[in-house]
């Protein structure tokens, strides 16, 4: 169950004793109902706040240095949306796998997670419905932007099942989305998006931006 043992360094004292100075220990997630005693010392204090809360609602983040925040399903086409985003100039601020059963409110608690990193300044969603649904992701987006009050513009790209009543909801919700069926137009379209965003906040103006 243990996915990494490093003891390092390792001393000798003047009396000939050997010590561990220093050690890390990492175990499988999947094996906590056998490991409760290692599991119990676990501290999340200790643990960024945001991979906490993740963790909570069965996604997967992890935070980055950018600021292009990404919602994405399947580890595979998040690793891809991430690549294209560099490809283009910008720098991702997480990976974030919903998976493919997510519902509308985790969705949304994703979007809770997106935002408060204060670095994020745009945000792609790419989702390829399978078992997914994207009007159950479209559901989620539209509840946490007006939850949220979302102040970042939003590139949303959906393909997949039920793609066309995820489309025709967040159409009629009446929020402001750059929607985008090409993955390479999407990721060149949240890049331009974000640096406008990061200019504005450098010189101290709320830019809300919007199709024309």
């Amino acid at each position: 169950d243990a996915t990494q043992i490093e003891i390092n360094p390792l001393v000798e004292t003047s009396d000939h004793q050997v010590m561990c100075m220093d050690a890390k220990f990492g175990f499988d997630d999947n094996a906590s109902f056998r490991q409760k005693d290692v599991f119990s010392l676990r501290d999340p204090t200790q643990e960024d706040p945001r991979e906490v809360q993740a963790e909570k609602w069965d996604l997967n983040y992890i935070g980055l240095d950018g600021r292009i925040g990404c919602l994405v399903n399947g580890a595979g086409l998040a690793m891809s949306t991430m690549d294209i985003i560099k490809l283009h100039g910008g720098e991702p601020a997480n990976f974030l796998d919903v998976g493919g059963s997510a519902t509308a409110k985790q969705i949304s608690e994703a979007f809770k997670i997106i935002s408060s990193d204060s670095g994020v300044s745009a945000a792609l969603v790419n989702i390829f419905g399978g078992i997914m649904r994207c009007d159950v992701v479209a559901q989620g987006i539209i509840d946490a932007v007006k939850e949220l009050d979302l102040k970042i513009p939003l590139v949303v790209r959906l393909q997949g099942t039920n793609v066309d009543e995820g489309k025709k909801l967040i159409n009629e919700s009446g929020i402001s989305i750059f929607p985008c069926d090409d993955l390479d137009k999407a990721a060149e379209l949240v890049v331009k998006l974000s640096d406008i965003t990061s200019l504005a906040q450098k010189v101290g103006v709320h830019a809300k931006l919007s199709l024309a």
